[in-house]
């Protein structure tokens, strides 16, 4: 019976950098009889910021005095939230590009990411079928005859019918306004494929040949206004050099694309990722 009982959560903690942190939060965890998995802290000395995530075991039937309980202990201004770890829904958005998409399926289907694609919405119909292979919904939206507000209208329509969690771009080739975006703060990731910041916008493999980089890389990434600019989750690199094409570049990078993508994707799902301004600190 006590098995049953039992759960697992992620406290998240942000608050000012003082001392003795740490052990007050962890005191008042074994108080609440909380068994402590795992606990990852960083802190920010150019701004005295504290992070902190910890996986609980226990009962958390009396999580008001928990609560309590940390808000006594914790500076003014501190922000904490208990999370649930059951597995999470996403929705994908793609244009024609099909490596991201196709790997994102397939480690959802395989228990690799523990994730539920709750539908893919394109703007073409190629990938159909592939989706479809996975008993995923498809979900064409053109944007043939269309306003931008118009079918953007449809695609924001679509996304609530299933009130998914995030909402990933992989490789849509299209900006969002940011009409769109206000709706899903802090829920759209993007990969792009160059190192940002450096190769914003389109066609940033071409952008890298011309300038004979030696390195070629990936970033995902959360949308904002900004274009390309959001807090960097995660990036990577491989090397290239002089005899490298431009198709060259695109067939390597394209492994670097999806494996930064759906690394991104687990730390955003086992809540690993803290949002501080315009970067992230990923525990």
């Amino acid at each position: 019976m006590q098995d049953i009982i039992q759960q697992r959560k992620i406290l998240k903690i942000v608050c000012h950098d003082t001392a003795g942190l740490i052990t007050k939060i962890t005191d008042i965890c074994y108080q609440n009889k909380f068994n402590i998995l795992q606990n990852n802290v960083f802190v920010d000395h150019n701004t005295a910021c504290f992070f902190m995530r910890t996986e609980l075991v226990g009962r958390f039937y009396y999580k008001d005095s928990f609560f309590q309980d940390l808000n006594a202990a914790l500076p003014d201004g501190s922000q904490y939230a208990l999370h649930d770890t059951e597995r999470r829904k996403i929705i994908i958005l793609v244009s024609q590009e099909v490596h991201c998409l196709g790997d994102l399926l397939i480690k959802s289907a395989y228990g690799e990411l523990d994730v539920d694609i709750s539908a893919v919405i394109g703007n073409h119909k190629r990938l159909s079928q592939l989706v479809y292979g996975f008993g995923v919904p498809f979900i064409f939206s053109t944007h043939e005859g269309l306003t931008r507000l118009a079918q953007e209208n449809n695609i924001a329509n679509s996304i609530n019918l299933y009130q998914p969690d995030y909402i990933v771009l992989a490789k849509y080739m299209r900006v969002l306004t940011p009409d769109f975006l206000r709706r899903y703060p802090n829920k759209i990731i993007n990969i792009h494929h160059s190192l940002l910041p450096a190769f914003t916008g389109s066609r940033p493999y071409q952008q890298a040949y011309a300038r004979g980089v030696k390195i070629i890389g990936a970033t995902a990434h959360y949308v904002t206004n900004q274009l390309d600019a959001g807090p960097i989750i995660m990036q990577d690199a491989i090397s290239v050099d002089h005899s490298y094409s431009v198709e060259d570049m695109m067939r390597a990078g394209h492994d670097v694309e999806k494996n930064v993508l759906s690394r991104a994707l687990y730390k955003i799902l086992t809540h690993r990722v803290f949002i501080h301004g315009n970067r992230t600190i990923v525990l």
